[in-house]
């Protein structure tokens, strides 16, 4: 028997006057409470009622724990009752975690509407470029760009994600432009370091098998943003996702190579800890990503 089970039933018991209204609030047998107040008192040693056919009253000893289990619990019904209803009802602070680049460019904007759809949750964000444990730090929520395999972890697939492998003009004329992912291993390669793995880029060959050509360089960061400022300024060849490459891309600052060898494809995953029940505030924020990327898949 649990020890709140022997409490409910004691307290029940002395503010109901019996055994018979107490097994009738509860919703058990009158033998069942019967058992349970004899259980509480066995383990404290101590007699807390004084029963009869006709009456029945406290012990000091029953008044005294009375006194004080009471109050608990009411305050344990209260935080059952709070959990409860969060976890069906949006509400509360929501800790979230993800990429510092994704973020800068798109969560200021998402989390502005969702505040505004959703008041009573409040978010606490932080962008970090390193693999958070949710669980060991406390997040309720993380977005990762990823070929997700974790399966202590949740993963609801919000969109794919296209990358491209870039270098500056300057770079490609001062050290020949690559024809095939093997001649990578001639160059300057930026790296990221985020990545199961590092060292290594991924190729899809044409019947669809994957090969990884062992890549290095002078620089390498768990931050696309630097990389990408990095191969804008004439130092390597970097491998990222288009979100970050595009404005680039656009303006010519970065030239796309090895067009004819696709990247396996990654997605944007929103990630939470396995629970029992996900509470209502995880639950809604994750669809509305959902619908937010969505909207923007051109943008990645």
């Amino acid at each position: 028997m649990d020890r709140f089970s022997e409490i409910k039933a004691f307290v029940t018991v002395a503010e109901q006057g019996s055994f018979v209204a107490a097994s009738e609030r509860m919703g058990l047998s009158r033998a069942m409470v019967t058992k349970l107040v004899s259980a509480l008192e066995a383990r404290l040693g101590v007699r807390l009622m004084h029963r009869t056919t006709r009456r029945l009253s406290l012990t000091a000893e029953g008044e005294s724990y009375l006194s004080d289990a009471g109050p608990l619990l009411g305050e344990l019904d209260a935080l059952e009752n709070r959990l409860s209803q969060g976890a069906a009802r949006p509400a509360g602070r929501l800790r979230l975690t993800a990429p510092v680049s994704l973020g800068e460019r798109f969560l200021g904007a998402a989390l502005t509407e969702f505040c505004r759809q959703y008041p009573e949750i409040d978010i606490d964000l932080s962008l970090n470029d390193r693999r958070v444990d949710l669980v060991e730090e406390g997040y309720d929520l993380a977005l990762r760009i990823t070929q997700l395999g974790d399966s202590s972890l949740i993963a609801r697939r919000l969109l794919p994600v296209r990358g491209a492998v870039c270098a500056a003009p300057a770079y490609l004329q001062a050290h020949g432009t690559p024809v095939h992912p093997d001649e990578l291993a001639q160059h300057n390669c930026l790296v990221y370091t985020l990545t199961d793995h590092t060292g290594f880029w991924p190729f899809v060959d044409a019947d669809g098998s994957e090969q990884r050509v062992k890549v290095q360089g002078s620089l390498r960061a768990n931050n696309g943003d630097l990389l990408l400022d990095a191969a804008i300024n004439g130092l390597g060849i970097t491998r990222q996702p288009r979100f970050l490459l595009e404005r680039a891309l656009a303006s010519g600052e970065l030239v796309e190579i090895l067009h004819g060898f696709d990247l396996p494809q990654l997605a944007l995953h929103a990630v939470y800890p396995v629970r029992r029940h996900v509470p209502g505030k995880v639950r809604v924020l994750v669809d509305f990503l959902l619908t937010y990327f969505q909207a923007r898949q051109e943008s990645f």
